[in-house]
């Protein structure tokens, strides 16, 4: 059995079922927006203060390493985890070693401890904690958000994230030069505390399979995400193109500032452009999104975005103006939410909540392993060929991708599950 969350026919009917809903997500909203801002305070400040304080730059390899590396392998277990315990306590206690983490880590370097070893330590901690999450926070949406929501709802979410990508450097860089990086541990502290209070407030239901005694062992649970992954030919196919363009986009994302540096100059308000550009796009993507959420087809959008970035590659490896560059960059970041929250809310939709969290967890490994992965080949490839060349040939074989994924039998008959499964919803509704 698994839990059942309000559909739009019976919140219609029932006003009282309807504020419930509203005010369950707007809690968890409002406490994951406090943390998630806190989170990117730390996470500039320490990659500014090992900068400045190193300017080394295997020590900014080694911070990339436990950054990452730790969230890349635990996503696969915490999927696991997400579907055999309740996914708010999941939630609380990963965010909570965090806090812990970073407060132990703030009152060493009180105490004149900074050694760097602490700072990696508290790091693989952090990165662990965001590993555990992940899975845990993409399936409990579904638990508190009525089914035909969820595309209004992510889309809120991703442009509140995206925000906060926007505001988080600013802040960070006030309280980093005025006060100490310290300062901005304790302040991720105490918007932990407030988030995790707010998430308290929620009422999440906990699944049958958590409770029930016959349940079967944790090796068994991850065979069954694995084979499920790999059988369900919607999930299989969303999960694939998702992987694949994820890993692709990594040039135009990561390397459009060498470009513009070795193009069109190395000003730092040119940079500071593309970076403004691309975050006030996903901004307006997320908000685009979240308006027309109820007129969008899932498919048609995952493949629609993808073309359009590898066209949009295409483009910014072609140009040789400054502001169209600025302006294709921020088209970028104006597709970028529409694809990943579509790609989101499909697997949403498409997969039982008994099995969202091992979903999930793969979806974190594959977000989390793609850009490490992708620079390590692109990065040194741009010291050898032109960054334009890797832009266009990237950007076509993302469009190419986009294409065979529609071509390709398998591809036909998960787009056909996918319309199968939107014509049943829309025979219940009615």
């Amino acid at each position: 059995m698994s839990t059942k969350t309000p559909t739009s026919t019976s919140v219609g009917r029932d006003d009282g079922v309807l504020d419930r809903w509203k005010r369950q997500v707007s809690l968890f909203l409002v406490g994951q927006t406090i943390t998630t801002f806190g989170s990117f305070l730390v996470q500039y400040a320490i990659m500014w203060h090992l900068t400045l304080e190193t300017k080394s730059g295997i020590v900014l390899a080694l911070a990339a390493i436990f950054g990452f590396l730790p969230q890349a392998i635990v996503s696969i277990f915490a999927g696991v985890w997400a579907d055999r315990v309740n996914r708010k306590i999941m939630i609380i206690v990963s965010d909570s070693a965090i806090a812990l983490a970073t407060l132990g880590l703030a009152l060493l370097m009180l105490s004149g401890v900074d050694d760097l070893w602490l700072i990696f330590v508290a790091m693989a901690v952090r990165s662990v904690g965001a590993g555990v999450q992940m899975p845990a926070i993409s399936a409990l949406l579904p638990q508190i958000v009525p089914a035909d929501r969820l595309m209004r709802v992510n889309s809120i979410n991703s442009s509140v994230q995206s925000s906060l990508g926007l505001l988080a450097p600013v802040a960070a860089a006030a309280v980093y030069a005025n006060m100490s990086i310290v300062a901005v541990f304790f302040i991720d502290v105490v918007t932990a505390v407030i988030g995790l209070s707010l998430l308290a407030m929620v009422a999440v239901p906990t699944l049958s399979r958590v409770t029930d005694g016959d349940k079967p062992s944790y090796s068994a649970d991850l065979r069954d995400g694995i084979r499920y992954i790999f059988s369900n030919e919607l999930v299989r196919w969303v999960m694939a193109v998702f992987g694949i363009v994820f890993l692709l986009i990594v040039a135009p994302s990561n390397l459009s500032p060498l470009m513009l540096v070795r193009t069109f100059g190395s000003d730092v308000w040119m940079l500071t452009v593309l970076e403004l550009s691309f975050g006030v796009g996903m901004v307006a993507g997320g908000a685009l999104m979240a308006i027309f959420a109820a007129k969008i087809n899932r498919i048609r959008a995952i493949i629609g975005t993808s073309i359009m970035f590898g066209v949009l590659a295409v483009a910014m490896g072609l140009t040789t103006n400054l502001i169209l560059f600025f302006s294709l960059f921020f088209v970028i970041g104006v597709v970028v939410p529409a694809f990943s929250t579509s790609a989101m809310t499909l697997l949403q939709e498409t997969v039982e909540p008994e099995r969202q969290g091992r979903v999930f967890g793969f979806v974190g490994i594959v977000m989390s392993v793609a850009m490490p992965l992708g620079m390590a080949v692109l990065g040194p490839l741009a010291d050898i060929v032109s960054v334009e060349l890797l832009l266009i040939v990237t950007g076509a074989a993302t469009v190419v991708t986009a294409l065979i994924a529609i071509t390709v039998p398998a591809g036909k008959r998960a787009i056909a599950a996918a319309h199968a499964a939107d014509g049943s919803a829309g025979n219940a509704k009615s």
